[in-house]
């Protein structure tokens, strides 16, 4: 199975599909043109809600990791690389503005882990 969902999790469903789905994308276990699987689908393989689903997919889609083609369905998007360029140059004018500061390279990562965890 592509993802899967804790029910005794205190993330939302969608928001565990949506992370494994966006993880899986950016680390290229995904590559770009895969085909998702439906919404019906998943949903129906994870026992979840298709609106869960299609949430996750929309936000994905928003992000630009994933492309929704109608009826042909959801695919692997190529912005995703361009998404993983975008964080990268937010990291270097992270770094630069760190430095700037006179923080350590410890401060700086703890700073960031606080906000990436925070949401």
């Amino acid at each position: 199975m592509i993802v899967s969902v804790d029910g005794e999790s205190r993330v939302p469903p969608y928001e565990q599909v949506r992370s494994q789905l966006a993880r899986q994308i950016n680390e290229r276990t995904l590559p770009v043109g895969a085909k998702l699987p439906t919404v019906r689908k998943l949903a129906a393989d994870l026992g979840i809600a298709p609106n869960t689903i299609a949430r996750a997919y929309r936000e994905l889609e928003e992000a630009g990791l994933i492309e929704t083609r109608g009826r042909a369905g959801s695919f692997v998007g190529a912005s995703g690389d361009a998404s993983r360029q975008r964080a990268q140059q937010a990291a270097a004018d992270y770094a630069s503005a760190v430095r700037g500061l006179g923080l350590s390279a410890s401060e700086a990562l703890d700073i960031v882990t606080a906000a990436v965890q925070r949401g």
